[in-house]
């Protein structure tokens, strides 16, 4: 297969990070772990038809939504993809009304309207995911230009996928921000395939920094779906942008553990093998940060974990459907 992996003989230990920043582990760990056990039970529960949306997990790709959500300010806000859960959740959404989306019950977070693919929380930040490739890159970029005007030092997120950089919105949406120097940070959660295409067999040039930057966008690469790098780089570009640099761009290197859309694996298609996912999972960002959180604190952290889950998949499941005249509201907007 044509996938690139982390090192596999990269060490991890806790002497790696000696040098950097304070970094709080606690609040990284207790967020991987939040996302990956709400996908997991995702995942259980999805066979039994009580989910009424197609889910897209993000477990594997944790590591990248936590690591720059963990450095945003409660202001700033994030613009998604249809795999949105792990940027919902470690942006602060709500967890009960994402349940209760995916139930396709009416105290979801888009009444039930929306399902997995269309998570929004206006108040924590999360303004919206959406299921067409690249559309909210463009949303991110005009709502980045308006806080610019307004005179805000809110800094806009714009997540995406490898897939995106096909799209030619892409390219404009990124030029125009260089062009206005807009407060908005572009990262792309590179899994290395569209589905079950891998990237060499649909860009010509996989050097996606080199493209950036020659549409004057400062970027760089993180490798190995490394938690503490993406959150240490993402603190740093946050910094530049507020200080008016203008937009910045971070390619992270990730992968995808389970299949494009549902709850189980999909090695028997051929088109990846489970010794290329193997090599990912070896370097686990969540078993490295739980070397780095002391045990007590674990516990304490894992027990709070479970409770909430348990709760919020009780909330959806009392929940109730929306009435039918729900079809008629939020159709357009009234004066």
């Amino acid at each position: 297969m044509n996938g690139r992996g982390p090192a596999a003989t990269r060490p991890m230990p806790a002497q790696e990070v000696i040098d950097r920043q304070p970094i709080p582990y606690a609040n990284l760990y207790s967020s991987l772990l939040r996302i990956r056990r709400v996908e997991e039970e995702i995942a259980r529960v999805y066979p039994t038809d009580k989910i009424k949306s197609p889910v897209h997990l993000s477990i594997g790709q944790e590591a990248v939504s936590v690591g720059v959500c963990t450095a945003l300010q409660p202001s700033d806000t994030v613009f998604g993809t249809y795999r949105g859960h792990a940027l919902y959740l470690a942006k602060g959404g709500d967890l009960r009304a994402m349940i209760a989306e995916l139930y396709g019950k009416v105290t979801g977070c888009a009444k039930g309207k929306g399902g997995s693919m269309h998570l929004v929380d206006t108040a924590r930040g999360v303004m919206g995911t959406s299921a067409v490739v690249a559309t909210t890159v463009p949303n991110a970029v005009g709502y980045a230009f308006a806080q610019q005007y307004s005179g805000s030092d809110r800094v806009v997120v714009s997540f995406f996928g490898d897939g995106a950089l096909e799209e030619g919105v892409f390219q404009e949406s990124l030029n125009f921000a260089a062009l206005k120097r807009l407060p908005i940070l572009f990262v792309c959660e590179n899994n290395q395939y569209a589905i079950h295409s891998h990237q060499s067999s649909r860009q010509a040039s996989l050097d996606v920094v080199k493209r950036v930057r020659s549409l004057g966008v400062p970027a760089s690469r993180i490798e190995d779906n490394d938690v503490l790098e993406i959150f240490d780089r993402t603190v740093k570009g946050l910094s530049d942008i507020r200080s008016g640099a203008g937009p910045a761009f971070l390619e992270c290197m990730t992968y995808r553990w389970r299949e494009h859309v549902g709850p189980s694996d999909d090695f028997g298609l051929g088109y990846r093998s489970s010794a290329e996912a193997k090599v990912w999972m070896e370097t686990d960002q969540i078993r490295r940060l739980a070397s780095l959180v002391g045990a007590e604190s674990r516990a304490i952290i894992e027990a709070d974990i479970d409770h909430e889950i348990e709760q919020a998949f009780c909330f959806a499941e009392s929940s109730p459907f929306p009435e039918p005249a729900e079809l008629y509201s939020d159709v357009f907007a009234e004066a």
